[in-house]
């Protein structure tokens, strides 16, 4: 659905929200908790995290589901409407930004206003010369794969939960101080561990490790830009087969949740391995969460790169 069909879309839905948010408990959500929407799930985490069993949280985006391009029922839109705390990223999820436009929460987290968000580091061509579409802005989204930005998210999560429930405060306090200390012991496990590599660079189905190459030093080469589902061009696939032959890459990285079909393909005509590099977008497995797929990215790394 393009962008105009769906503000108009959500602008038709207006006085039904208005009027289907009247009083009486919201299903789903246990009784005295504060009501929270994320729209994914590295911002459903440090939701869950910082209120504990102070809150409800849930998610605009289904388990298991890719997240750029989710669509919102009039039924998500009006859980935006009610929800005590909405925490998303502006510019990531188009149906998202245009709820929070329409609904205008009172209690808001932009994840956005909480990092400074980076140009993607490469832009490819189609055959026909044409920079490759990208719905997302001009912006690279993923920062959450850099946790050493996601503290300034848990401490903004926290002062808007204390400022809904200021009974909890020292509550949301003493969970964002252990979340954030799980995102520092992270943070240098990686710094470790990717010190001394024989290769910097990686090459992964498409460009969301940008912040994550920026923060220990590394280079990201992606098949396609930083959406998932665009097609890369003839040349595109050239230039990362003659990227991996001279820098010797012997790992082409696919991700979880979108075919690994392009990637695999393209590992086997170079005879070399191919392998998850998850972006943490949602999980595949709910017995994970972002640090047991984190710590597992960085194994995946240090393998490919050869680090000592």
């Amino acid at each position: 659905m393009s962008i105009a069909l769906r503000r108009r879309a959500l602008l038709a839905l207006a006085p039904l929200l208005l009027t289907g948010c009247a009083a009486g408990a919201t299903p789903g959500v246990a009784e005295g908790t504060v009501d929270v929407m994320a729209s994914f799930y590295p911002l459903q985490l440090v939701a869950e995290q910082v209120g504990g069993d102070r809150v409800t949280v849930r998610s605009l985006t289904p388990p298991g589901a890719e997240p750029h391009d989710v669509e919102l029922s009039p039924a998500q839109v009006s859980r935006i409407d009610g929800a005590d705390l909405v925490v998303y990223l502006s510019g990531f999820q188009a149906a998202v930004d245009d709820a929070v436009a329409l609904t205008s929460p009172a209690h808001v987290v932009d994840a956005a206003d909480d990092t400074t968000l980076m140009t993607p580091a490469e832009e490819h061509s189609h055959e026909d010369g044409a920079a490759e579409a990208d719905e997302h802005g001009a912006l690279d989204p993923h920062f959450w794969l850099d946790p050493s930005r996601m503290p300034a998210v848990v401490d903004d999560v926290a002062a808007q939960l204390s400022a809904i429930d200021p009974d909890g405060a020292d509550t949301y306090a003493a969970n964002a101080a252990a979340l954030t200390q799980r995102f520092e012991d992270l943070d240098a496990a990686y710094s470790a561990g990717l010190a001394q590599c024989e290769t910097r660079t990686f090459v992964t189905s498409h460009e969301a490790f940008g912040y994550l190459a920026d923060r220990y030093d590394l280079h990201q080469v992606g098949i396609s830009g930083i959406d998932p589902e665009a097609e890369p061009s003839p040349a595109r696939l050239a230039a990362v087969e003659k990227i991996v032959r001279d820098q010797h890459v012997g790992t082409i990285f696919f991700e979880s949740l979108v075919s690994p079909k392009v990637s695999e393909t393209l590992a086997g005509d170079l005879g070399i391995r191919s392998a998850v590099l998850d972006p943490i977008e949602g999980l595949a497995d709910p017995a994970d969460d972002y640090f047991s797929v984190a710590e597992r990215n960085l194994d995946a790394l240090r393998m490919a790169l050869s680090c000592s």
